[in-house]
């Protein structure tokens, strides 16, 4: 059924000379690529609380996505059935392991978080979030190259991670000194999920003599994913005991800010990654990109704001 499915899609494609593909092809891509920055600038520059939560399900979920991946070890829908054929340069881009949907599960956290934090007050934002999110899920169906199972329980993953952070943050409130211990754990949950995805076996399936999918390759993003989730509890650290930033507000400092901030993150994934794994190798290289990316948007860059809210505040002293 899942298969058959794909095959309506891709009929409805073909007949409609890939009219939506395009369309399809950019909120997927705007998903693991651009989304990260709508949480960061409300964390830096609007609601401190809101980012934090938001990432806190982001970090958890793209990490037990990449267990769950890379323990189930099913091939893509193309590789199961030749009669799939994947939409544009889609499969040259999906590469590895169907189960579950890596964009579902990047996306999913990102957009049920904001929609959870911002539902009472800006209900037409969380609307456009929960949209956005059934179109993030559609698109891996209609470019073909997941099934309904793999989206399914990659938005099972996100709405299971949005309600434990709920509680967690609920508990929280009411207990603050509780915090380091909830983070140690995560940190902890990591490395053993490390340890475990690096020593796991691993199918050694072959077509025509070359490997389906090699392990290595896939592992290269379970250490990037781990590493998101090993990272938060740091940075988390860091920024709540020694920066102690708070939001610049929707302000020109803050608008002019958070158009700088994400020019040095656009400059930071777009040289770092391919240098970092050209110099220790893919799988460090993308573990300590990753880890460098949460420790930047946030701890590095919250301290720059602190120091812009500490001058900002000296200049109108002396006013």
């Amino acid at each position: 059924m899942d298969i058959e499915f794909l095959l309506i899609l891709q009929n409805f494609r073909n007949m409609t000379n890939n009219f939506l593909t395009p369309f399809m092809e950019c909120i997927s891509l705007f998903a693991i690529t651009y989304l990260i920055m709508v949480p960061a600038l409300v964390y830096w520059i609007y609601d401190k609380r809101k980012g934090i939560f938001t990432f806190a399900n982001y970090c958890l979920v793209v990490g037990v996505n990449a267990v769950v991946k890379l323990t189930a070890c099913i091939y893509r829908p193309w590789i199961r059935d030749p009669r799939v054929l994947p939409a544009g340069d889609s499969i040259r881009t999906a590469t590895g392991y169907s189960f579950p949907s890596g964009h579902v599960a990047t996306a999913g956290p990102f957009y049920l978080g904001m929609a959870t934090s911002f539902f009472k007050e800006k209900r037409w934002f969380s609307i456009t979030c929960l949209t956005l999110l059934f179109l993030t899920a559609f698109s891996r169906n209609y470019l073909g190259v997941h099934t309904p199972q793999d989206v399914f329980i990659a938005l099972c993953e996100s709405i299971l991670g949005v309600c434990i952070m709920s509680k967690i943050f609920a508990y929280l409130k009411e207990h603050p000194e509780k915090e380091n211990l909830f983070l140690i754990l995560e940190f902890l949950l990591g490395v053993v999920s490390l340890v475990y995805i690096h020593y796991k076996p691993y199918p050694m399936d072959y077509i025509n003599g070359e490997l389906i999918v090699d392990p290595q390759k896939m592992m290269n993003d379970g250490y990037g994913d781990l590493a998101t989730m090993m990272a938060f509890p740091l940075a988390r650290y860091i920024e709540k005991t020694w920066i102690k930033f708070k939001p610049l507000g929707i302000n020109k400092t803050g608008i002019i800010t958070g158009i700088c901030f994400v020019a040095v993150y656009a400059v930071f994934i777009i040289y770092c990654e391919p240098a970092l794994i050209k110099a220790i190798g893919s799988h460090w290289g993308k573990f300590v990109f990753n880890y460098a990316k949460i420790l930047l948007i946030f701890a590095l860059l919250p301290a720059v704001i602190k120091l812009i809210t500490y001058y900002k505040e000296k200049k109108e002293e002396g006013k």
